[in-house]
């Protein structure tokens, strides 16, 4: 009602959303496993300081 009309994406938009979403989730993803694997890391440092 006092929203306005529906707007429209272009094909365009479309794919550059879909893009920049498939990063933020290997982003995510990538984070994910790099702080699982800190502490791993951390201790195998430790055993050569």
């Amino acid at each position: 009602m006092f929203g306005g009309g529906e707007q429209r994406l272009s094909k365009e938009e479309i794919e550059a959303g879909e893009i920049e979403a498939q990063q933020t989730v290997r982003f995510a993803v990538a984070t994910g496993i790099l702080l699982y694997l800190s502490p791993f890391a951390v201790d195998f440092v430790k055993k050569f300081l």
